[in-house]
């Protein structure tokens, strides 16, 4: 911390800060360590503002949703940049509403989306909403939502749900997780009908992430736990099997930082923080995915950016991660 200049400080101390604050901050942040370089990844003046949520659902299919109108597209590569579809209107289970989809996941359930409010009313509405991503139609009605409201802190309308992602239960056991609920290690067995793994929401204005059971049937939930996404605001999550990552992304407000979290102890905790990459300017970057293991190539494999901002008519952005873990191990399944 900065000592200001009309308060005097014993010169001891004033040595003390000087010698160890660039230590700390070199260890609180690392470079990004993909390539330094970005490329524009989407056709210019395709989506316009508020792309907010990216997710792979597989090598040649990336999901985003737009937040207002709530949008679902999906993406297809071609000539070398992601091309949506027409898109699809979101709307609740009862076909009402304009759900303001800020994060996406593809899971085996389907494709979920995390949503902060109706924008067709006023408040904060903190829902989670899976879809059918297979209907007919030009627009969709949730298959089953879940209504988190009551579960979490207050938040202003536009402060709640910002990411989502979906963490198989194989590997929340295989890694000793904790069930902050049953106040125990982590059984699936514990929660009927919750499907094959849980689901993790990060709330901006907490910049906490939250894993959920929920009822696959519709309605019902349960918070397993809870704990800190490394940065005051969050944006994005995107967990990343093949290294056993979740990441947590904060947009222009951290100037584009991202941290991982690994499980140790049962509980989530940051174990590194990066920078944007270097000659990417400071985007308002919302969404964030990682290519699947299968796409590496000459050992990198691609990572996608959503820019909420619009900026330079483009909302996509493409880079790079090594195809191997940030420990140093193979990443190949």
């Amino acid at each position: 911390m900065r000592i200001p200049r009309r308060f005097a400080a014993p010169a001891a101390a004033a040595v003390l800060v000087l010698t160890l604050s660039p230590t700390t901050a070199q260890a609180a942040t690392a470079k990004w360590p993909g390539d330094p370089a970005v490329t524009v990844a989407d056709t210019a003046g395709v989506f316009g503002e508020n792309l907010s949520g990216l997710s792979f659902g597989s090598a040649d299919v990336l999901w985003a949703v737009k937040n207002g109108p709530g949008t679902l597209y999906r993406l297809a590569p071609q000539g070398g940049r992601w091309t949506p579809d027409a898109g699809r209107k979101l709307h609740y289970q009862d076909g009402s509403g304009d759900p303001d989809a800020e994060g996406v996941v593809a899971t085996p359930d389907g494709v979920v989306a995390a949503t902060e409010r109706d924008n067709d009313g006023d408040g904060s509405l903190l829902k989670v909403l899976r879809f059918d991503a297979g209907a007919s139609g030009r627009s969709l009605n949730a298959a089953a939502e879940w209504d988190l409201t009551g579960d979490l802190p207050e938040v202003g309308d536009n402060g709640g749900f910002e990411g989502i992602t979906w963490i198989p239960d194989s590997f929340l056991v295989a890694h000793g997780f904790r069930d902050d609920h049953a106040k125990a290690a982590y059984d699936p067995a514990a929660y009927a009908r919750h499907g094959s793994g849980l689901y993790f929401v990060g709330l901006e204005d907490t910049g906490k992430v939250y894993a959920y059971a929920l009822d696959q049937n519709g309605g019902g939930f349960t918070k397993v736990a809870t704990f800190s996404s490394g940065f005051p605001k969050v944006m994005e999550l995107e967990f990343e099997p093949d290294t056993g990552s979740l990441w947590a992304v904060c947009d222009d407000t951290c100037s584009g930082k991202t941290a991982t979290l690994k499980i140790t102890d049962g509980k989530f905790t940051v174990s590194a923080t990066y920078a944007r990459p270097a000659k990417m300017p400071n985007y308002n970057n919302e969404g964030f995915a990682i290519a699947p293991a299968s796409t590496c190539s000459a050992g990198r494999k691609a990572v996608v950016w959503a820019d909420d901002g619009n900026d330079g008519d483009h909302a996509l952005r493409a880079g790079t991660l090594p195809c191997v873990s940030l420990a140093g191990t193979s990443s190949r399944r």
